[in-house]
């Protein structure tokens, strides 16, 4: 778009040096509006574009000036796209897998917590991906899909894989695997239908909480005595209890409700009028569900007590001479609970959490953890970064 937009700006400035001297308003009209919009590619949550605007202030009174003026803008304009062509190329460069030869694309709610885990693990291992926003509503961008929720991860654009604790299962065993791929490590996590308590058909993964490795890499990755004994169990904990104890707490209250679609509806994508229907009529709805669900997993009047009660519980599993309950790196059990809690980062669910149980610390650590992509450096890891 941009390279057209230059191109565009040439041939005007030249038919103007070939025309009689006009005024610049009527030069104006012959402009036409072409925006100019950047590409988004992302490493961990997004990118950055870039937008031009040409700008009329005050007349020229001379065609041959303007033209010349046209000209100039012209050849600058090409200047910049070969220049932002160049740096577009390079992003690109920078964001290609380095590991296994991967190339990673997340469908995903930016707010929802199982897509937050996959990111979480994703960002901690420096691993590349591309995400794709879906819509909530109309679900357009995973329309080629049977498995019609989020997240799904595809690898290089050929292998689907789905659910999150699969997601993060078979990816971690392609790293610590290079001889397998990620299609022949898929086969180890057979696809089962099931029949939930709703009397709902439901699609199940078998293993999804195991990573396939050999002997050695198990030694490699769980140095102490019962440690992938204990990273399942929590990854199942996180699944299974601490993840449904989220909607009850920030929906608890009309106001936390409407907090929280505000957050949702401008974090994810959302059209105008649905943005404006998912706000109101979606905390609405969602206050009302949440007590529901207080209901359905026995939680207490005060749901900010059992949320106090799961993460210190945590806490106290992983003990205090412990960093992570990894030892000195996380584990996928520390990745999946940081995963889910962050996501309430910002609401006042969030704040009361940090300000009345002890995960803060670990919290900061995993943050940092996370951010700085340590799990590139993981000993466990035979991992060629270069």
């Amino acid at each position: 778009m941009a390279a057209a937009c230059a191109r565009t700006l040439g041939k005007v400035g030249w038919h103007i040096l070939e025309s009689p001297p006009c005024r610049a308003g009527n030069i104006a009209s012959l402009i036409p509006r072409v925006p100019l919009h950047g590409s988004s590619r992302a490493y961990r949550t997004g990118g950055a574009g870039f937008r031009s605007k040409l700008l009329f202030s005050t007349p020229l009174r001379g065609g041959r000036v303007l033209g010349g003026a046209f000209l100039f803008g012209g050849g600058l304009g090409l200047y910049q796209t070969i220049k932002l062509s160049v740096q577009h190329h390079l992003a690109e460069e920078d964001v290609k897998p380095s590991v296994g030869g991967l190339k990673l694309t997340l469908y995903q709610y930016k707010t929802c917590p199982f897509c937050s885990k996959v990111r979480a693990f994703l960002d901690y291992h420096g691993l590349p991906y591309e995400i794709v926003e879906v819509n909530p509503v109309m679900r357009k961008e995973i329309k080629w899909s049977t498995y019609r929720k989020v997240p799904i991860v595809m690898v290089n654009d050929d292998v689907q894989l789905n659910d999150s604790s699969l997601i993060i299962s078979a990816l971690k065993t392609q790293l610590m695997s290079k001889d397998k791929t990620v299609s022949e490590i898929l086969r180890c996590y057979p696809e089962m239908k099931a029949v939930n308590e709703k009397g709902k058909e439901v699609i199940e993964f078998n293993n999804k909480y195991w990573v396939m490795v050999n002997e050695a890499e198990g030694q490699t990755m769980y140095p102490e005595k019962d440690s992938r004994k204990e990273e399942i169990k929590w990854r199942k904990w996180a699944d299974d209890w601490l993840v449904h104890l989220i909607s009850p707490n920030v929906y608890r209250t009309t106001g936390e409700a409407l907090a929280s679609f505000d957050y949702i509806v401008r974090e994810g994508k959302f059209g105008t009028y649905e943005g404006f229907f998912a706000k109101y009529v979606g905390a609405a709805a969602m206050f009302v569900i949440s007590k529901r669900l207080k209901s359905r997993h026995n939680l207490q009047d005060d749901v900010r007590q059992d949320l106090y009660k799961a993460v210190n519980e945590w806490v106290v599993a992983i003990g205090k001479k412990r960093k992570f309950m990894g030892g000195d790196q996380p584990n996928l059990a520390d990745l999946a609970v940081y995963g889910i809690l962050r996501v309430m980062e910002g609401l006042e669910a969030w704040d009361d959490m940090m300000e009345n149980t002890k995960v803060k610390s670990w919290y900061r650590r995993m943050e940092k953890a996370t951010e700085s992509h340590k799990g590139q450096t993981d000993p466990a890891l035979n991992i060629d970064q270069h």
